[in-house]
């Protein structure tokens, strides 16, 4: 699949919902499949990085299905997942997770500001229309000092490494997606990569939007991503 059947930005995010509500019910056992379950433990590391518990306020950005919902209900923080898909929102009440969860578009966020001390979302930047704006609103609903969590997909550097995961990523996963679930989504998918800043970039615009302490961590030889960033207003 070509670069060009992206969507533009003007089409992109009813397209990209269109997308998920397609894939909602077969998304996570896929994800499974393609991570080899190591999803799952990125979740893991981020929550930890951020050290969400007790008496924190998470906002789940883009929750999906609840992955990240969960985890951080398990912890004994007070979850509000945010998605604007509806399927993938009713795979969340699904699993019964002790999270508010509310269909809405993440850059105009239905919270008052300064809600949450702690916020996550996982492999959702390159569907966003706007990261700056993203990270604005994001900013808005952060309590003075609150910590963020991004986790997201990444290409390797290095030329062998890179060109295995390329094969991997851009030819068996479209495949294997197209056959088990929806051959146009999980085309869009690893081709989706596109829409991410170079790294310095990403950082200029996080830290633009008022974020501070901004580090990032590779996982997995570069294929995955962690960016950990707290509020201004810490001492």
């Amino acid at each position: 699949m070509a670069l060009a059947a992206l969507p533009p930005d003007a089409d992109k995010q009813a397209s990209v919902r269109a997308m998920f509500d397609r894939i909602a019910r077969r998304y996570d056992g896929l994800n499974r499949l393609f991570t080899a379950g190591l999803d799952q433990r990125w979740r893991r590391l981020a929550v930890d990085a951020i050290g969400i518990g007790p008496g924190d306020r998470v906002l789940d950005l883009a929750c999906g299905t609840g992955d990240f919902a969960e985890l951080a209900a398990q912890r004994g923080a007070r979850v509000v997942g945010v998605d604007f898909a509806r399927e993938m929102l009713g795979g969340a009440r699904r699993r019964a997770i002790d999270a508010a969860l509310i269909q809405a578009d993440c850059a105009r966020l239905p919270l008052p500001s300064g809600f949450a001390t702690a916020a996550v979302c996982g492999f959702a930047l390159r569907n966003f229309v706007s990261l700056p704006q993203i990270f604005a609103e994001l900013a808005r609903v952060m309590a003075a000092g609150g910590r963020v969590a991004l986790l997201e997909v990444d290409r390797p550097t290095p030329g062998w490494l890179r060109a295995s995961h390329s094969f991997y990523f851009d030819r068996v996963v479209p495949l294997l997606g197209g056959l088990l679930s929806d051959r146009h989504a999980y085309a869009y998918l690893p081709q989706s990569t596109s829409y991410l800043p170079p790294e310095a970039e990403l950082r200029r615009q996080i830290e633009d939007a008022g974020f501070r302490y901004v580090v990032r961590r590779e996982r997995m030889l570069g294929a995955a991503q962690i960016w950990t960033v707290l509020l201004r207003g810490t001492t």
